[in-house]
């Protein structure tokens, strides 16, 4: 099927993008290329823009009429930059999501995938969470986020449109076949920068060491990129099952295992033989203890469960760090 993936330049949208060529489907990609990378988009149809330029969005579906469904990726995701800049965020997350949903119901367009977060969630005692857990985002990104998603519900019991939003955990790793990856220069989630000050041989600095945890650092759900991009083809070729006739659903997307970051550490060295130096330093604005997911949901609609490991995730990342700079000249050292 044809596909339109907004931010599909991106570390996330790219390899949803080459995980649905993969299975044999046509992924139609729109980026502003704002943190997208024009590199990624090579053999793959591309059109350069803003999700909120209505008539670049009716262009892009007068030039594909096939495009069966939309896999929404676009949006800025730095937890301490939306602190800082709120009103971008809510500007480029929400607003712009309005206008490209508008233009997608224009276009009759029915079936939207949203790429959600698991940032919104508030953690039980034990810091996992299920599609039922209560909602309480600690950051104007993960709040920009649930009032998408109310945004979308609103229009889906409004219109033909229906959506299913996965809620991400935390991606790591990178496409095996190191197409892409991590494209930022200044990564800002802890394997990112894990991989950079080891590459630079300087200390990794720790965020955050007083959470109610089992050893005091964040927690997470690191789930390898490529599995995620696996489910969002699950969820575009079960789409119809998995909404079982609701207009909106939820599903996440984790590994079911929490991780901290210490013990994220402690695998890094394990995979490179190397000795980490680590720094410990306050939490970073909008940061918060993290969760898991205790959900069976994934599977039971999508046919999907993550298959990789944490280690999986960072020799990936480590493969594609010193393949990067042939990919992207301007990254290369």
């Amino acid at each position: 099927m044809d596909i339109l993936i907004t931010g599909g330049a991106g570390f996330i949208g790219s390899t949803i993008a080459s995980a649905a060529l993969d299975a044999g489907h046509r992924p139609i990609v729109l980026d502003n290329l704002v943190t997208g990378r024009r590199e990624f988009t090579a053999g793959r149809v591309f059109y350069e823009g803003d999700i909120s330029d209505r008539a670049l969005v009716h262009r892009v579906f007068d030039e594909n009429p096939d495009i069966a469904a939309v896999v929404h990726c676009a949006a800025l995701i730095v937890v301490p930059d939306s602190v800082a800049h709120p009103i971008d965020y809510y500007r480029a997350n929400v607003t712009k999501t309005i206008d490209l949903v508008e233009t997608v119901v224009e276009r009759g367009c029915r079936r939207l995938i949203f790429s959600s977060s698991a940032s919104m969630y508030r953690p039980s005692d034990d810091f996992s969470v299920d599609e039922s857990s209560p909602l309480a985002p600690t950051s104007p990104y993960a709040r920009t986020k649930m009032v998408v998603e109310g945004v979308l519900e609103d229009i889906a019991a409004a219109t033909d449109l229906r959506v299913l939003s996965l809620r991400y955990f935390n991606p790591i790793g990178a496409d095996p076949q190191l197409r892409t990856g991590l494209q930022l220069a200044a990564p800002s989630h802890a394997l990112g920068q894990l991989v950079d000050r080891h590459r630079a041989g300087q200390p990794f600095a720790l965020t955050g060491v007083d959470y109610d945890t089992r050893d005091g650092s964040g927690i997470r759900d690191y789930v390898h990129v490529w599995d995620l991009a696996l489910a969002h083809v699950a969820a575009l070729e079960r789409f119809d099952d998995a909404l079982a006739g609701d207009r909106h659903a939820v599903v996440n997307l984790g590994t079911g295992t929490g991780t901290t970051v210490k013990e994220l550490v402690a695998a890094f060295e394990e995979v490179t033989g190397d000795r980490v130096e680590v720094v410990e330093h306050p939490r970073r604005p909008g940061d918060s203890a993290g969760a898991y997911t205790r959900s069976d949901r994934a599977r039971e609609v999508l046919g999907w469960e993550a298959r990789r490991s944490v280690q999986d995730g960072i020799a990936d990342s480590l493969a594609w760090f010193e393949k990067r700079g042939t990919v992207l000249p301007d990254l290369a050292g």
